[in-house]
C-alpha cells in the first residue's frame, strides 16, 4: 500500500496531479479542494491510498489523513466505489460529511453527483455510528490537549462519549484554550448536567 507520496508536482490536471518522487512520476486522482493546494514545481505532501483492480491501479491523494480515513470508510457502503467516494469529498468537507452523516441529514448527501435518496439512506445507516470513531479535525496542538483533558475525565470517572462530547464543545467554543482551563471548563460542564 503507498501510504503517502512527498515529491515535486510534476503537472495539475482537473481531476489528478503526477508527483514525481526519486525520479518516478505517480499520477494521483484527487478532489478539486486537494489539487488547488498543489503548485507546480513545488514540493508537495499527500496522504494516498491504492485503490487495486483488476484491471488497473489507481492512486487517490488527499490533503490530510482524516480525508483518507473518509474515503476508506465511504467505500464500505455497498453501492459505493472509490469513484462515488472522491466525488462525496469533493462536494463536501470532511467535517459537514461528518456532521451530516451523524445527523442524517440527506439532503446534503443527495447533493454528491451518483447518490440518490436510497443511497444516502443507506451511507447514513452504515456509518452513522463509524463517523464518530475517526479522529476530527484538529490542529496537533487542539488534538494534544483534547486527549489530555478526555484522558483526565475518564480518570475521574465520566463516561467516554459525556467527556468526548463535553471536551469537543469546549474546544470548539474556543480552539485556543491551554489543557488547564479546558479541564476547568470541561469538568464545569459536566458537573452542571
Amino acid at each position: 500500500m503507498i501510504s503517502s507520496l512527498r515529491g515535486q508536482v510534476q503537472h495539475v490536471g482537473l481531476d489528478h496531479a503526477v508527483v514525481e518522487v526519486g525520479g518516478v512520476g505517480f499520477a494521483v486522482q484527487a478532489t478539486p479542494g486537494t489539487l488547488a493546494g498543489l503548485r507546480r514545481g513545488e514540493e508537495a505532501h499527500l496522504a494516498t491510498t491504492l485503490v487495486v483492480r483488476e484491471d488497473s491501479l489507481t492512486l487517490f491523494g488527499f490533503a490530510d489523513a482524516e480525508a483518507r480515513e473518509l474515503f476508506g470508510l465511504l467505500q464500505t457502503v455497498s453501492g459505493i466505489g472509490p469513484r462515488i467516494a472522491l466525488a462525496t469529498l469533493a462536494v463536501l468537507e470532511p467535517d459537514k460529511l461528518r456532521h451530516a452523516l451523524a445527523e442524517g441529514n440527506i439532503s446534503v448527501l443527495t447533493q454528491v453527483p451518483g447518490i440518490g435518496k436510497k443511497g444516502a439512506e443507506r451511507l447514513v445507516i452504515e456509518l452513522r455510528d463509524k463517523v464518530g470513531q475517526l479522529p476530527a479535525t484538529t490542529t496537533p496542538a487542539h488534538s494534544q490537549t483534547r486527549d489530555h483533558v478526555v484522558e483526565a475525565l475518564l480518570g475521574l470517572g465520566f463516561p467516554a462519549k459525556a467527556a468526548e462530547s463535553t471536551v469537543d464543545k469546549v474546544l470548539s467554543d474556543n480552539p485556543d484554550q491551554s489543557t488547564p482551563a479546558v479541564l476547568r471548563r470541561a469538568l464545569a460542564t459536566l458537573g452542571r448536567k
